[in-house]
């Protein structure tokens, strides 16, 4: 029987490999002792990609460097993607294909896209959450929870900061929160949703929920949960400094995937919060 030291590294492909989540992706990876660096890969025409990588990885000669997604995911045994809707669809096609796992942080999937994604894990094992930092899991275990115990005289209004560059909104987590709260107060967040306010809204509907997004600088990001009634406030907050709270979440899914076949699991089943 194989000794532990010599049990076999799990294999390791990221999509997205030179955007900033990419690039600190590849440095746990590459550090890890059971996770095996095997491809990355850019879109398509990405120009001097293997010089980019190479820049941030050096001495990876044994790592596919490659703008061709499909032959990067054939080479693995789970793929971790950070990437845009459309791209992740279409990396999960290869990955069924070959009969690989995927851990996917993408966010902005539209509820048409999400089902897409449901309907590939009934042939592959998948991590599917808006968020993979184990603080931010723990805020919508918290949330939910709270919002189920404080009845409708606390408001609820969600708020999120990211950096500038962050192309949809409200992120995927404040998306999963308002959904929680909704949830642990039972009603509809599609009739009690209130996204950003402006011009004269009138008075503050009874039980709505409300949700903001910000957009500025290099913030990483943060959300904050309030519950606001007459004399007092509760607040639910989460403050990431760094990429790493994201990237080492992502890693620990691909753990968990390591004997999975087929099926979409939460950040919630991977820390057991579910």
């Amino acid at each position: 029987m194989a000794s532990k030291g010599n049990a076999r590294k799990i294999k390791i492909a990221i999509a997205g490999a030179c955007g900033r989540m990419g690039q600190r992706l590849i440095a746990l990876v590459a550090a890890s002792s059971d996770l095996e660096l095997v491809a990355v890969f850019e879109k398509k025409g990405f120009k001097d990609l293997k010089a980019t990588v190479a820049s941030f990885l050096p001495g990876a000669d044994n790592v596919l460097v490659t703008d061709n997604a499909e032959e990067a995911i054939n080479k693995c045994d789970i793929l971790i993607d950070f990437t845009f809707p459309e791209v992740t669809l279409a990396n999960l096609g290869h990955v069924k294909k070959y009969g690989k796992k995927a851990v996917i942080g993408t966010t902005g999937l539209s509820a048409e896209q999400k089902s897409v994604v449901e309907k590939a894990a009934k042939e592959c094992a998948v991590v599917f959450s808006p968020n993979m930092s184990v603080g931010v899991n723990l805020l919508f275990k918290l949330s939910g929870m709270v919002a189920s115990i404080l009845h409708e005289d606390y408001d609820i209004e969600i708020v999120e900061a990211h950096h500038k560059h962050k192309k949809d909104a409200p992120s995927g987590t404040a998306a999963r929160l308002a959904e929680l709260v909704a949830e642990g107060r039972n009603v509809s967040l599609a009739k009690k949703g209130v996204y950003g306010r402006k011009g004269i809204t009138g008075e503050r509907e009874r039980g709505s929920i409300g949700v903001h997004a910000i957009r500025g600088g290099d913030v990483v990001g943060e959300h904050t949960v309030s519950f606001l009634a007459d004399g007092e406030r509760v607040e639910l907050v989460h403050k990431a400094s760094s990429r790493d709270a994201f990237a080492k979440g992502a890693l620990v899914a691909a753990r968990y995937l390591k004997n999975k076949q087929r099926g979409i699991y939460s950040m919630q089943d991977v820390l057991g919060l579910s």
